[in-house]
């Protein structure tokens, strides 16, 4: 969009109808990549790393950016495509961690617009990913959990039980 470029992805997830989102932490944008977009079929190109630059959308992330650059000071780290419509703001939506900003960054494809969830507690909720599920789809909300990980590591979550840090590992 308008020339911006985007760098440093994180995560990557696919919605239902494979197209590719990624959070680009490094530059504060999330990107989606449709493949359909292509002017020719990926198999008549040259693998330049360059591939159907048409392809990709950049979405900026609200927030500040730092001065005079137009980098956001945000920083996400992973990318989750609500595909079942677990947070009811519809299917497909992804959804990127705001690891700087203690929020979950929910784009709305349709319109770009951004809905903001701001994680009030713990302090220094460095979110790192997200999973969802739906137990009960009769149930409304209460049949829905949207889980989300936290942790200065990036492999690990950690809360406060009994008086011990417990940590937990993330497979992908």
């Amino acid at each position: 969009m308008g020339g911006a470029e985007g760098f440093t992805p994180h995560g990557i997830d696919p919605d239902r109808n494979g197209v590719m989102w990624v959070a680009l932490g490094g530059s504060g944008h999330v990107a989606s990549f449709d493949r359909r977009k292509c002017k020719e079929p990926p198999s008549n190109r040259i693998a330049s790393g360059e591939q159907c630059l048409e392809g990709w959308t950049l979405y900026q992330t609200p927030g500040p950016t730092f001065k005079g650059t137009g980098v956001s000071a945000e920083f996400m780290y992973s990318t989750f495509v609500d595909q079942f419509d677990i947070m009811g703001l519809g299917k497909d939506t992804p959804i990127a961690t705001g690891s700087g900003s203690d929020s979950m960054l929910i784009l709305d494809p349709k319109t770009s617009k951004w809905i903001v969830m701001r994680v009030p507690y713990p302090l220094g909720f460095y979110s790192r990913g997200l999973d969802g599920r739906i137990d009960d789809p009769k149930a409304g909300w209460k049949g829905r959990g949207l889980w989300a990980a936290y942790g200065t590591s990036p492999t690990g979550t950690s809360r406060e039980a009994k008086g011990r840090n417990l940590c937990w590992c993330i497979s992908n």
